[in-house]
């Protein structure tokens, strides 16, 4: 059994026993997949020291994306002691987000420690990075044949968004996860019905990118408890109803000065030339995105469902909302990267909720502060509803597509070298491996389309 290095043991101390006198019996160290799914053994509150030491082992080839082989030794999670959270639903336990530990150093696979990596590369250039995601989430009802519906029956409106009786008919479950992410400390600051049946929005006050990336990982871990508690799921698939809107998880991001918090992005729209409220080192970023937007597009929107999502209309009625363009403008939706009113940020909107925060905010960073380094400029914002303009007008603005499929958008993750820079060869290479065969999986599946199409034609 590990044992907990002496630096450590007056932090493990503090912490059990200010978790003893809340009640807490049992601690979990969990950690993300290359998914973000979360892994993690449960130790009783006693053995806390032993897991802070790397006591709990983990067989890595049982897990996707940790790049290892049945042959080889077992790592370890470590939990960050600082970032414990007492369950609101079961006192008893207290979870925190680990890190994984490989013969007691660092593993390179863990995508929380590659986001700190790069977070250290920014903070040697004098930068801190700000980190604010929009969850969006669908509260839906499991029928007997399996199908996914609308709890409420009646959440029918056309237009939905906003709308305050179909709000106010999941109040239970909405009020508990307002009501805890309050008590949580996150600064809940608006959420509503959001712009499909079923669907809602929470957003939260920004913080540091490895804060924001843990709360994003309990968010969604809170969310299926409370809806399992009421008979219900809760799911961030990006688009689970092909006739609705899907779910983005917008990344607002910024720069700020590692010593002051001042952010760096910030400036008067009057003395902006471009009009957007944005500095040079804000543009310099986003040139960065653009750089490198066709390959973070597998980062931000990393399964076969989440294309159904990045289309312009696809079987919708209207325009759908999601970004299918490499471009930035400002309070423009048509864009990938908005510049929000009144400036001071960027948006990428193409982020959607099967995102693992922590690799997508490491290669949207490490992009952006290459964009820093190399002073690139993005060129004019596109103002108008780029939806609507002609191929021939996009391409005499160099605008590009994003990807359009999984495959694709793993073919650019493949292609672009910092992205190996960025993450490792070996993690790389574990992505573009798990999501080349689940697209060959999709591609191997008879869809019910293709029966009801075909079965009758031929």
């Amino acid at each position: 059994m590990s044992e907990t290095p002496m630096n450590l043991k007056d932090d493990v101390k503090a912490v059990m026993e200010d978790l003893r006198a809340k009640g807490v019996k049992y601690c979990i160290g969990a950690y993300v997949d290359i998914h973000g799914a979360q892994k993690g053994k449960v130790v009783p509150l006693d053995h806390l020291p032993h897991m802070a030491g790397g006591s709990e082992l983990y067989t890595g080839y049982a897990l996707d994306g940790l790049g290892q082989e049945p042959n080889e030794d077992e790592f370890a999670s470590v939990p960050d002691l600082k970032r414990f959270i007492q369950l609101p639903w079961e006192p008893k336990i207290a979870w925190a987000p680990a890190d994984i530990s490989f013969k007691g150093e660092p593993y390179p696979l863990s995508t929380r420690i590659v986001l700190q990596n790069v977070m250290a590369e920014a903070a040697k250039m004098g930068f801190g990075f700000n980190l604010g995601v929009e969850c969006e989430i669908f509260l839906l009802k499991k029928e007997t044949d399996g199908t996914m519906s609308i709890p409420d029956p009646d959440d029918k409106l056309v237009k939905p968004c906003y709308d305050v009786r179909g709000f106010l008919s999941n109040f239970a479950w909405v009020d508990r996860m307002a009501e805890t992410i309050n008590d949580l400390g996150w600064d809940l600051y608006s959420f509503d019905h959001e712009d499909a049946n079923g669907q809602f929005e929470f957003d939260f006050a920004y913080a540091d990118a490895l804060t924001t990336a843990d709360r994003v990982t309990f968010f969604r871990l809170m969310a299926k408890q409370y809806a399992g508690d009421l008979g219900l799921i809760a799911t961030m698939m990006p688009k689970p109803f092909a006739n609705r809107t899907g779910n983005g998880a917008h990344f607002n991001m910024s720069l700020s000065d590692i010593e002051t918090g001042a952010n760096l992005f910030a400036r008067d729209p009057a003395d902006d030339p471009r009009g957007l409220g944005l500095s040079d080192v804000g543009y310099h970023f986003i040139a960065g995105i653009i750089r490198h937007g066709r390959a973070l597009c597998a980062a931000f929107a990393p399964t076969v469902n989440s294309y159904k999502r990045l289309t312009r209309r696809g079987a919708m009625a209207t325009f759908s909302w999601a970004p299918v363009f490499n471009s930035y403008g400002s309070n423009n939706r048509t864009n990938s990267i908005r510049v929000p009113m009144g400036g001071g940020r960027c948006e990428s909107r193409n982020a959607d909720g099967a995102a693992n925060p922590y690799l997508a905010a490491a290669l949207a960073l490490a992009a952006g502060l290459e964009g820093v380094r190399e002073k690139l400029d993005p060129g004019a914002p596109n103002e108008d509803n780029l939806y609507e303009l002609s191929e021939a007008e996009r391409a005499r603005r160099g605008i590009e597509f994003l990807p359009q499929t999984l495959a694709e958008a793993v073919d650019a993750f493949a292609a672009d070298p910092l992205v190996e820079k960025t993450l490792g060869k070996a993690l790389r290479d574990e992505f573009v491996r798990y999501k080349r065969e689940e697209w060959a999986e999709y591609h191997a599946t008879i869809s019910q389309w293709e029966t009801d199409r075909y079965s009758h034609m031929f």
